[in-house]
């Protein structure tokens, strides 16, 4: 997705050969013409699918996966982080290590959203090591429903996750897939030559 590419060009900061910063319009900040742009994308790549729910996780996926939803016409679920009193009977959940905060938590989502009958996508802004997808994966499993597919809106190719998902028989669909961050430098996939 080319608008997506020069938004990373330009306002992303490589903060080291495996990090890179996007706070400016997607995980702190929002663009809300960018991700409206990317719901559509994502809603246009899985429209034949049948989805009657998208998941994401907290915060960061909740953006691109609420205009996924509006573009589908189907409810958004974001599985919890952390506890809340009001979410704390018959939970799905899933132990998720955090690349970026090197912390492991518990993630949650009431079964009364999902059940068996539902055909579900998920979308979270980050694939790097594959933990939070294959966390949701899990979550979708215990419910007894179907995965259609996960949408990513940055992969960090040159990370496992990308493979793992692959192994699992997984249809992922990454926005913007970057080959390096070496030198301080986005190179995406694309633009890498054999």
């Amino acid at each position: 997705m080319e608008q997506l590419k020069r938004k990373i060009a330009e306002d992303g900061t490589v903060l080291s050969d495996e990090v890179l910063k996007v706070d400016s319009f997607l995980n702190h900040q929002i663009d809300p013409e960018l991700m409206l742009a990317v719901g559509e994308e994502f809603a246009s790549l899985f429209q034949s699918e049948g989805i009657t729910k998208i998941v994401t996780i907290e915060s960061s996926g909740i953006a691109p996966a609420v205009m996924a939803g509006l573009k589908l016409g189907v409810p958004v679920i974001f599985a919890r982080k952390r506890q809340s009193l009001t979410l704390t009977e018959n939970l799905l959940t899933a132990s998720v290590y955090s690349f970026t905060k090197k912390t492991e938590s518990t993630i949650a989502i009431s079964a009364s959203h999902l059940s068996k009958d539902d055909k579900v996508l998920v979308i979270d802004d980050f694939l790097a090591n594959g933990q939070a997808a294959k966390g949701l994966v899990s979550i979708i499993e215990q419910a007894g429903a179907k995965l259609s597919g996960i949408g990513i809106v940055i992969e960090k190719s040159f990370q496992s996750g990308r493979k793992e998902l692959d192994e699992l028989g997984i249809r992922v669909e990454s926005l913007a897939r970057i080959a390096s961050l070496a030198g301080g430098k986005v190179t995406f996939l694309e633009e890498v030559r054999s």
